[in-house]
């Protein structure tokens, strides 16, 4: 992972909202953006901007699969991250 997409990618995780997200993917295989909504309490277009936010940095995929979204967390660039993150220990 390059400085950039990591600068991405922590901005990404600086919202509390962003981040309850990705904490309840990382124990679920997959959500909806409507769970998403009952989870956080927001509005659908807030949910749907945070959810643009997490797949712009990669950190979460996104599937259509006939008329529901399927959201994943990406756990190849959340390792990425851990392992550029920890080159600052």
């Amino acid at each position: 992972m390059d400085s950039k997409s990591c600068e991405k990618a922590t901005s990404a995780i600086a919202d509390k909202y962003r981040l309850s997200i990705l904490l309840e993917l990382a124990k679920r295989e997959s959500m909806t953006p409507s769970e998403i909504q009952e989870l956080t309490g927001l509005s659908q277009p807030c949910v749907s901007h945070h959810v643009k936010l997490l797949t712009e940095s990669e950190l979460v995929t996104s599937a259509k699969e006939g008329r529901n979204v399927y959201l994943r967390l990406n756990k190849d660039t959340t390792r990425q991250l851990s392992d550029f993150l920890s080159k600052l220990t």
